[in-house]
């Protein structure tokens, strides 16, 4: 079985405490996505399906405990709260609200890891095999591969994001806004290229697309029959 890659959600409005977590994260073979506030959280979690989030308190306009009383009963999904000093009742009501641990500011980077592997190590489920084959094509998303034809492509963690939610998903359309929120990216234009790449990995004839298709005016489908 290849090792469990985890997908975390940061929610921080600090830009620089938000690229620290992440970068950390990063270091230690997580796969990470971020939001800045929580409206923009909640449109995330609304089309993946993280491993656990890591969620700030004190963010203008919606609080993070706002955030966890709208979103814990309908999310089956770990949470570790960030809190600053002194907000010790904030964090007795982010425990019984339903959070699952948290960490005071600021925090030892290797303190954040390692509360993040126990609670994974508690919570997470055996991960099934997720192997997509057709035509002269398999789409390994466990090796991160793509074999078409006999001919090995890798794939990279944004491109992994992407063709999971559509393989988990088929028939179902993906407009850049909706892709653009899977990988923190908010560039049409660099959206449409990362499809045109994975249009190289996956279409026998890329120009000609029959399983990564536009659909006009709404966006992308992974189309297989």
């Amino acid at each position: 079985m290849d090792k469990f890659i985890a997908h975390i959600l940061v929610v921080d409005d600090d830009d620089g405490i938000r690229s620290l977590v992440k970068k950390y994260l990063n270091e230690n073979n997580f796969l990470v996505s971020t939001a800045d506030n929580a409206e923009d959280a909640s449109k995330k979690v609304e089309i993946i399906k993280f491993d656990l989030i890591i969620l700030d308190i004190m963010m203008p306009g919606k609080s993070g405990l706002e955030f966890l009383k709208e979103h814990k009963t309908k999310l089956d999904t770990p949470i570790i709260l960030l809190t600053a000093k002194g907000e010790a009742s904030e964090r007795v009501e982010g425990l019984e609200i339903g959070a699952d641990d948290y960490l005071p500011k600021p925090f030892e980077p290797k303190e954040l890891i390692l509360r993040i592997r126990n609670i994974l190590n508690k919570t997470k489920k055996t991960e099934q095999v997720r192997i997509l084959k057709f035509a002269n094509v398999t789409i390994d998303l466990n090796k991160l591969l793509v074999i078409k034809n006999n001919n090995e492509f890798k794939i990279n963690n944004t491109e992994k994001i992407i063709l999971e939610k559509m393989i988990n998903n088929p028939g179902k359309t993906f407009s850049r806004e909706n892709i653009g929120q899977l990988i923190d990216l908010n560039k049409e234009r660099s959206i449409d290229v990362i499809i045109t790449r994975l249009r190289k990995k996956i279409e026998i004839d890329p120009k000609n697309p029959k399983f990564l298709q536009t659909i006009r005016g709404a966006g992308y489908v992974l189309w297989i029959e």
